[in-house]
């Protein structure tokens, strides 16, 4: 006499596949939420956006300002009130009737 499955394995069969397909379907929805890509990490990539804008808005000026400086040096047509400053500070050098006054 062969034995008929219970209801409750028959129940348990059936709702396999849809409880595995709701569980895989959570994952996807949490992790699209407050995943490392999610919603929850969009405003953080906007603070870093915003801060390597600004960060870069001031490397840009610095190499304008270093851009203008090497134009001063070049060596075609230097501008002799750069040239003495520099050679002055990398030098150490003064007129003895000069003053010196340091700065922090």
């Amino acid at each position: 006499m062969r034995r008929r499955p219970s209801t409750f394995l028959i129940t348990l069969k059936r709702a396999a596949l849809p409880a595995a397909a709701l569980t895989v379907m959570a994952f996807f929805g949490i992790y699209a939420v407050a995943g490392p890509n999610g919603v929850l990490a969009l405003g953080d990539y906007k603070r870093q956006l915003l801060k390597r804008e600004r960060d870069y808005a001031m490397l840009d000026q610095r190499r304008t300002m270093l851009r203008n400086r090497v134009a001063l040096l070049d060596p075609r047509h230097a501008n002799p009130d750069m040239v003495d400053e520099l050679v002055r500070r990398e030098l150490n050098v003064a007129h003895p009737d000069e003053v010196i006054v340091p700065l922090p």
